[in-house]
């Protein structure tokens, strides 16, 4: 078995430098305006005048930055300071603070509504780059994004976090994050990547503040996110009132390892003792949609029986990181099986192997759905690039 790991980790390390970041570096450059290229389709043809997403450009920035922090390769180095660069530029509300949802391909504001999920991401991004520049500019504006979270979107009578709110920090009728979303105003994915930032965040900032909110995000999850059967509750409104009974299971294994980390990175011994279990029946939830190829179905909606069997890419990335976490948490085999065989689907059927980088979703066949984006508003190299990264890193300590 210590073997396979070592060759998952040779595999994931040549993934990373020659398919993923390179397509990144070479096809999506925008050497017009600046930043990244908005869109590149199914083809693998650029979209100049494409809209910029806050979301995208935020992930480039972690991607790079994280990149850098494990490789030193300083190709990395210089693409995480173009999109700092770009990010502070552009992204960031000067008026009002917090970050536009969208420019245009100029870079101009396109829909300045704060959506606290791009807030998270920007935060997610900045601190990265701060752990590899020491740059106090970065620093300075996750923690005032930090801040505006908490002025803003955190509800202090009820708890919990609003999803949006207009450019000047106004109520909103429409709080969704994209079409597919329920407009709820209380959602598990925006409270997801708030802890992700969060967590990163008190790496760097060790303000009481920011712990009293990463404990109690963990809390949340604990008590309101994590259903009893250990898959998430999706959304909710305002007074927690549970809405709809969808299953996201690429959402429940990236739970799973980041719930767990961000109690290691808070510190508190009897929240990382709670966690520990709840993490590993989670990832042993997630098993109920692993297909026979080991691929991870994208969703299930239990009241309808419907099953959405496509296999999105990030679903997939997702699943190597939590079942390797869980299999070092418990010593069980079938996590560690379930690495392998994640992988082994990547490689079989979501890698491309003619333009780079990943298919966005393939069908229960295997076979890439090619009017999918390649790049654009939620495409990126977060996930795939985060895969790569956390099994490197992990292998590289664990064989020291």
């Amino acid at each position: 078995m210590q073997n396979g790991f070592i060759q998952l980790k040779n595999e994931l390390e040549q993934e990373l430098h020659q398919n993923i970041l390179n397509y990144w570096m070479l096809q999506a450059l925008d050497t017009t305006n600046g930043g990244f290229i908005g869109a590149i389709d199914a083809q693998n043809q650029p979209n100049p005048k494409a809209p910029k997403g806050s979301v995208l450009n935020a992930r480039i920035l972690w991607t790079f930055s994280a990149a850098y922090r494990l490789t030193q390769k300083p190709e990395y180095l210089e693409m995480a300071h173009r999109s700092c660069a770009y990010n502070t530029e552009h992204f960031l509300d000067k008026t009002y603070g917090g970050v536009y949802w969208e420019l245009d391909f100029q870079g101009n504001p396109l829909n300045p509504r704060k959506q606290i999920y791009a807030l998270s991401f920007m935060i997610y991004g900045l601190t990265e780059y701060f752990r590899i520049t020491n740059d106090k500019t970065a620093l300075s504006a996750a923690i005032d994004l930090f801040d505006s979270i908490e002025k803003y979107s955190f509800d202090k009578e009820r708890n919990g976090y609003i999803e949006a709110l207009s450019e000047n920090w106004q109520k909103l009728d429409d709080l969704r994050l994209s079409e597919k979303d329920a407009n709820e105003s209380k959602t598990m994915n925006t409270h997801l990547h708030i802890l992700e930032a969060y967590t990163n965040l008190f790496r760097i900032y060790k303000s009481q503040k920011l712990y009293k909110a990463l404990k109690n995000l963990i809390e949340l999850f604990l008590e309101k996110f994590i259903s009893p059967s250990y898959h998430l509750n999706l959304f909710f409104d305002d007074d927690w009132n549970l809405k709809g009974d969808h299953i996201s299971f690429g959402h429940d294994i990236e739970c799973s390892w980041l719930l767990f980390e961000a109690a290691e990175v808070l510190g508190d011994t009897s929240l990382i003792e709670k966690v520990k279990p709840v993490t590993i029946q989670m990832a042993n939830a997630v098993f109920e949609g692993i297909d026979t190829d080991g691929g991870l179905f994208n969703e299930l909606e239990p009241a309808h029986q419907k099953l959405d069997t496509d296999k999105h890419w990030w679903p997939q990335a997702e699943a190597l990181v939590g079942y390797y976490n869980a299999y070092r948490l418990s010593g069980d085999d079938s996590f560690s099986k379930q690495t392998f065989k994640s992988w082994e689907f990547i490689k079989n059927h979501l890698i491309d192997r003619r333009h780079g980088e990943w298919f966005w979703r393939v069908n229960k066949n295997g076979i890439p759905n090619f009017n999918d984006e390649k790049a654009g508003f939620w495409k990126c190299p977060y996930h795939n690039s985060r895969a790569c990264l956390e099994i490197m890193k992990r292998l590289y300590h664990e064989n020291k």
